[in-house]
């Protein structure tokens, strides 16, 4: 984590950089926190941790310790895979109409090209570096870019409310070695090709296929050794 300097937004700023560390996995599963340390990595007095507690407390990303403080809540596979399914569908549903509105649409489709075709090439440059934060924002920003390539904001919205557990998510899988790299990014350029093409279909198809193929490493490493490792060592 880093300072924080500027007071303005103070405790968005602090949640935030809260919220990167248990996304990246800098804050394991159940371990524990504290005001007091927190202020002092931060560089912040304790009252806006004690709001960013808040926040976070509310949306599930950590939970009371007893006397003892707080903790980060572990991941719960129930959940995450339930959420897997609704993204799969609405996932599905963006890609599948953002392939129809650039069919009718040659302005649209250059567009959705040119920045698709960005967004790929920048996720692939990310393949051999170790920054995770950087590596869950370009997979963050491909998938953004479906929803809004969509013409449906209610998609975006809906997926909005749950986005920060995926994230979570993927700072699991990315930090394990479940899945490739490469892999992930040939599996967005198939489905940028498929919406460039028109394939309606094809673009639902491989979208769902992909966020269910993501699901499945997800329960991989939340039943795997490393992962139950972290736990108890949190």
């Amino acid at each position: 984590m880093y300072k924080i300097d500027a007071p303005t937004q103070l405790i968005e700023q602090v949640y935030q950089a809260i919220l990167d560390a248990i996304c990246t996995g800098a804050l394991a599963p159940n371990a524990k926190i504290t005001q007091e340390g927190l202020a002092e990595q931060l560089g912040v007095s304790r009252q806006p941790i004690l709001q960013a507690f808040q926040i976070l407390k509310r949306e599930g990303f950590i939970e009371d310790a007893g006397r003892k403080g707080v903790m980060v809540s572990a991941l719960d596979p129930q959940r995450l895979m339930q959420l897997y399914q609704v993204r799969a569908v609405l996932d599905g549903l963006a890609a599948r109409t953002s392939a129809e509105r650039w069919r009718h649409d040659a302005g649209l489709r250059a567009a959705g090209q040119r920045e698709g075709l960005a967004l790929v090439a920048a996720g692939r440059a990310l393949a051999d570096m170790s920054d995770l934060s950087a590596r869950i924002r370009a997979d963050m920003d491909f998938h953004q870019f479906i929803y809004r390539s969509c013409g449906n904001p209610m998609v975006g919205e809906t997926t909005a409310l749950h986005w920060q557990h995926i994230r979570r998510a993927m700072g699991a899988i990315l930090s394990s070695d479940v899945r490739s790299h490469v892999a992930v990014w040939d599996e967005h350029a198939a489905i940028l090709q498929a919406m460039l093409e028109g394939r309606a279909a094809v673009a639902d198809k491989l979208a769902r296929q992909h966020a269910e193929s993501a699901a499945e490493h997800l329960a991989q490493v939340l039943t795997g050794d490393h992962y139950a490792g972290k736990r108890k060592q949190a």
